[in-house]
């Protein structure tokens, strides 16, 4: 079975799915987007998504592409037509086809397109047993990194570096020698004293949705969470280390830059997130 897209209005087969090559996405990465894991049919965090995107496009003043809930009714359409149970949903929202110029046009109808995918949730829950390893790269982002622009190539160079380092994820390190974030993730240590560090999003870090939903959860388990910056060398010096994402959930960092993050197995901390996360999704 093909996979349907939804295409400004349309369910297709993706292999027919297209946008016109003056959609400003196209030409100037002038959209916002979101990934949404889906479990079991249900879509994790749908409402939190759609209010950091709905804050993207207010800060770019782009127009919404329709209402939230048609949208909602979009995206439970697209998962059915796919027949995903665990899988991965991809939104994007740019300001639409225009007469190339830099400058906003006085009249775009905004383009919104959709896909969904499998996702092996099992695959990646499995991974957290073992634990991955980092490479840490430059953050040359540009200074919004609060809206999530599908203006990505800084993030594709530093994930690329990192994967031909033999990392999963690219560390950001900012000019100063403190961790942003990932390329595609946000970061955190866990103290001598047992305190989740994490970089706040007042400090122009992505808001990560998945950041959120751990740190609630960390504050059930009565885990004190400190939102800090922290250095490289204090992330080498951790008890342990792990990302958040989307598609990743609460994955444990086992090696940063070919040194062990504690003894180099996932720790304690991480390992009752993770087993927690998947409790909340499975709720």
């Amino acid at each position: 079975m093909s996979r349907i897209a939804y295409v400004n209005g349309s369910y297709v087969p993706t292999a027919d799915a297209f946008v016109h090559i003056n959609d400003r996405g196209f030409q100037f990465a002038d959209g916002v987007y979101e990934g949404i894991t889906v479990r079991r049919k249900q879509m994790i965090d749908l409402e939190p998504h759609l209010d950091r995107l709905w804050r993207s496009m207010r800060e770019l003043k782009m127009d919404a592409p329709m209402a939230r809930g048609p949208m909602r009714i979009v995206l439970r359409e697209l998962i059915r037509r796919n027949r995903i149970s665990d899988g991965f949903l991809y939104l994007q929202v740019t300001r639409g086809e225009a007469v190339r110029d830099h400058a906003f046009p006085e009249f775009s109808i905004p383009s919104f397109v959709a896909t969904c995918r499998r996702l092996n949730l099992a695959g990646v829950r499995a991974r957290a047993t073992g634990g991955i390893a980092v490479s840490t790269q430059p953050d040359i982002r540009w200074g919004r990194c609060d809206v999530k622009s599908t203006s990505l190539l800084p993030n594709i160079l530093a994930k690329q570096a990192a994967r031909e380092a033999g990392g999963f994820e690219a560390v950001l390190v900012d000019n100063d020698g403190y961790v942003t974030e990932g390329s595609s993730t946000n970061m955190w240590i866990v103290t001598h004293n047992g305190v989740l560090k994490t970089r706040s999003t007042e400090d122009n870090i992505l808001a990560g949705i998945t950041r959120a939903r751990v740190k609630s959860i960390a504050k059930k388990l009565q885990i004190q969470v400190e939102e800090e910056s922290f250095s490289v060398n204090e992330a080498l010096s951790a008890q342990e280390m792990f990302l958040t994402s989307s598609t990743s959930c609460a994955m444990p960092i086992v090696e940063l830059d070919g040194q062990k993050i504690g003894d180099g197995t996932p720790g304690p901390v991480a390992k009752r997130l993770v087993e927690a996360y998947f409790d909340f999704m499975d709720d």
